[in-house]
């Protein structure tokens, strides 16, 4: 039995973060400390002033743990890291999690190329964005790689100098073809060092230099040549009119601010939080990030989470972060920023001037988005929070988390597999999914099958804290009604467990018409959110199941009855499927059907024939 008073003893007097588990053993908040003895004991002080967060959330503290760490930095990064895996339900969340594109350069090869790449890295490559558009990205350099003829093959040079042909590339007039080896180092990276230039933003040369071909092609009566250096030019400029939108200096900057729903919510507030990518002095673009509130966080709290948890994230971390508010661990902050940029990093707090005006910009735009999207914010809130308490309603059953569904496929005569799906706070969690091959069972006994299911679920175990066996659900769901719920209550029961389990009955369309409960079967409002809930877990459980049945089966890791007659391969068979659908189907056809199914004749049909009426007399 975990005894609070008696925990809190035991606490160092050391950096580290904490982690509170609620009734159910779920981490509901994480939180880092320069000295976890003194940050834990004052959330059990009554004497303190804890506002109304954590007086609501210490009522549902069951137990906490911690890990001590060599630094209050090492706590900053743990802390992000630990939010951004279990979200818990006491922090500020951040409900994106994107990620943009740029411009790769690989300068340390001896012939450098131009790629697409969705993540910065240390690999001593050239990085140019991030950038909000994919298409714009691969845009720009399909022109950068056709204005200076860059080499976009991923041969090795000059290790496979004259293996293969000059590819089309280079007869297009759009690659100095280095792969030949008639090309240098030093001529390539003349190219290179202009389209360098380029993606910097000096268009300038680039334009010249094409205006120049382009009338040289016109005087010599070349107009096909002229009008494609136009074109050129005229995309080049386009390229740069996007990026005219300036700020102040030549630095990387990112500009932040929210905007905040202040209304009444129990369950919390909805916040919207702008970031403005300014890159070399230019806006290249602006994106906006959903955060679900904790109650009682204001604007400084909610733009600190979401500074830690953003930059955790991102691959490209600027010079300069102007934000709002003054963060209260700004220093630390900037120290975390700069060990990920490798350089200085400041947060800036603007009071007047074109640094304010940008800022004000900002946010007058997350509050735009605010207004537009609340509406959009609470429906989706209302498919999978309003769902699940829909559904505790209808069962009676409070706080539900987590449900797990299962579900069986097989076809006559193949093996059959298993599946299990999880939901937590009414959306799927798919790196909890779990498919299962039936081991036990000879046969399609779904009843049997499910027992072999359930039993193993149940009895595995568990490879640590992070495995999605390592915690029992607040809800059972079966595929089926009455059978299916006393097959998994009986499993329960055998190994001393209470969980409450519901089966998804259907209807004669195989919808869910209702939940089978406590020996009664519930109807459902086929209009409510918690009817929708239901329907996607069915499906999303029976997709599941049958893709995993078709992945083995097309593996040739499962039987079919039809690999069995003779002369019937694997063209005919599934022939006989896409028509027939199921065994059954091809069973009861007659020799005249089974012979106009594509790639049949008449003795192919017999010999089918033939073997399932042959089974039936035996």
């Amino acid at each position: 039995m975990f005894l609070i008073e008696e925990e809190l003893k035991k606490l160092p007097p050391k950096p580290g973060v904490y982690i509170m588990h609620g009734e159910k053993d779920e981490i509901i908040y994480v939180g880092k400390a320069i000295s976890l003895r003194n940050r834990v004991k004052q959330y059990f002080q009554a004497s303190r002033n804890k506002g109304v967060k954590i007086e609501q959330m210490v009522t549902h503290i069951s137990r906490f743990e911690y890990i001590v760490t060599d630094s209050e930095l090492e706590a900053l990064v743990l802390e992000s890291n630990l939010i951004k895996e279990h979200r818990p339900k006491y922090n500020t969340m951040l409900k994106d999690d994107k990620s943009y594109p740029f411009i790769k350069v690989t300068v340390q090869e001896d012939y450098p190329r131009i790629l697409f790449s969705r993540r910065m890295k240390k690999d001593k490559c050239r990085y140019f964005g991030p950038y909000t558009s994919a298409a714009a990205v691969k845009d720009v350099i399909e022109l950068v790689r056709r204005l200076f003829r860059i080499r976009s093959c991923s041969r090795s040079l000059p290790r496979d100098f004259g293996k293969e042909r000059p590819c089309l590339y280079y007869h297009m007039g759009q690659c100095t073809a280095p792969c030949t080896g008639n090309v240098s180092t030093d001529e390539y990276r003349k190219n290179i060092d202009q389209a360098l230039r380029f993606l910097s933003g000096d268009f300038e040369d680039t334009v010249n230099a094409l205006s120049e071909k382009m009338t040289l092609a016109s005087e010599e009566m070349r107009f096909e040549d002229a009008a494609e250096y136009r074109d050129l030019i005229q995309n080049v400029r386009r390229i740069g009119e996007r990026q005219k939108i300036t700020s102040y200096g030549e630095e990387d900057r990112d500009v932040i601010a929210a905007a905040m729903d202040e209304s009444e919510d129990l369950r919390g507030q909805d916040a919207v939080v702008q970031v403005f990518f300014i890159r070399d002095g230019r806006m290249i673009g602006r994106e906006h990030y959903f955060l679900k509130v904790a109650r009682g966080d204001d604007r400084t709290q909610v733009l600190s989470s979401f500074v830690r948890q953003y930059y955790s994230g991102t691959p490209f971390v600027p010079r300069e972060i102007i934000i709002q508010k003054e963060l209260p661990d700004a220093p630390l902050i900037e120290e975390w920023l700069s060990s990920l940029r490798g350089h200085k990093v400041k947060l800036k707090v603007p009071k007047a001037g074109t640094k304010e005006g940008l800022l004000e910009l900002a946010a007058q735009n997350a509050e735009m988005v605010l207004q537009k999207d609340r509406e959009r914010i609470r429906r989706e809130e209302g498919r999978t929070i309003g769902a699940v308490h829909e559904v505790e309603e209808w069962l009676s059953l409070p706080h539900i988390v987590r449900m797990e569904a299962f579900d069986i496929s097989n076809i006559s005569g193949f093996d059959s597999v298993g599946s299990m799906v999880v939901y937590e706070k009414g959306k799927p969690k798919k790196s909890d999914y779990r498919k299962f091959r039936i081991r036990s069972v000879e046969g399609p006994d779904d009843y049997a099958s499910m027992e072999e299911v359930l039993t193993r679920r149940f009895t595995h175990q568990s490879q640590g804290a992070f495995d999605s066996f390592a915690r029992l659900p607040d809800l059972i769901l079966m595929d089926g009604g009455r059978g299916q719920v006393n097959i998994a209550l009986k499993v329960l029961d055998k190994l001393g467990l209470t969980v409450p389990v519901a089966g998804m009955v259907k209807d004669d369309h195989h919808r869910t018409r209702g939940l089978y409960y406590n020996n009664v079967e519930i109807p459902i409002d086929t209009s409510s959110e918690g009817f929708r809930l239901i329907t996607r877990v069915q499906d999303e459980a029976h997709r599941f199941a049958i893709e995993y049945h078709r992945s083995l089966r097309s593996s040739g890791q499962v039987h079919s009855v039809l690999d069995d007659i003779p002369g019937i391969g694997e063209t005919r068979r599934k022939a006989l499927m896409r028509k027939f659908r199921t065994a059954e189907n091809i069973r009861d056809a007659s020799i005249e059907e089974l012979a106009m199914t594509e790639s049949m004749n008449m003795k192919a049909a017999g010999q089918v024939y033939e073997f399932f009426h042959r089974q039936k007399e035996e």
